[in-house]
Formats: C-alpha cells, sequence, structure tokens
C-alpha cells in the first residue's frame, strides 16, 4: 500500500512537499517516484528516483522539483518549489519491485495551484 500526504492549495510561486509512505510490501523496491494524473488513464512522469539515487525529472519541472527517498528507501518525498498553475493536478505515487513486474500505485493526492 502506497499512502500519499501533503498536497493541498497554493498560490502561484508557492511550495509544497509530497510523501509518500510504502507499506505492506516486503521485497526491495525499485524505481519510485511521482506521476500526475491526465485525460483519461494516462499518467506523466513528474520526478522519478531509482534505488541508487539516479534521479529523473520531466522537463518541465527540472529545477524546481526535488525527489528524494528516505526510511530504508520505502519513503519517497517531492519538494515542488515556484509551482505553476499549470502544475495543478493529482499526483499519483509510485513503486515498483527491485525483481520482477509488480507494480503500485497510490491513490493519489489534490495539488491545485490558483491565486
Amino acid at each position: 500500500q502506497l499512502v500519499e500526504s501533503g498536497g493541498g492549495l497554493v498560490q502561484p510561486g508557492g511550495s509544497l512537499k509530497l510523501s509518500c509512505e510504502v507499506s505492506g510490501i516486503q521485497t526491495s523496491l525499485g524505481d519510485m517516484g511521482w506521476y500526475r494524473q491526465g485525460p483519461g488513464d494516462q499518467r506523466d512522469l513528474v520526478a522519478l528516483i531509482a534505488r541508487d539515487g539516479t534521479e529523473t525529472y520531466a522537463d518541465s519541472v527540472k529545477g524546481r522539483f526535488t525527489v528524494w527517498r528516505t526510511n530504508g528507501r520505502k519513503t519517497t518525498k517531492l519538494q515542488m518549489n515556484n509551482l505553476k498553475p499549470e502544475d495543478t493536478g493529482v499526483y499519483l505515487c509510485y513503486a515498483h519491485l527491485l525483481v520482477g513486474t509488480d507494480e503500485f500505485w497510490g491513490q493519489g493526492t489534490q495539488v491545485t495551484v490558483s491565486s
């Protein structure tokens, strides 16, 4: 189970920090990160962090967002600075097992950037 927290309403230029805690998954995790829900079933990558700490970001958030892992690599956080209205959406936490194809998604947390 992946449980997100930290969403909310913020003005343009503001900051938010999202957190995702993993529970009930005993095996090691590979990639973890964040996607933003798009139309229909579309999910757009926001930020990803590999088990070795390698970070990947969507071009639109580079320099503004930072992703990292803590708690024995089973918690991931996303610091979002200088937020823009186009960052608005439902942010989904993602985790993939280190070995195998199983992947997991959180329920999502709403981020709204508006004045």
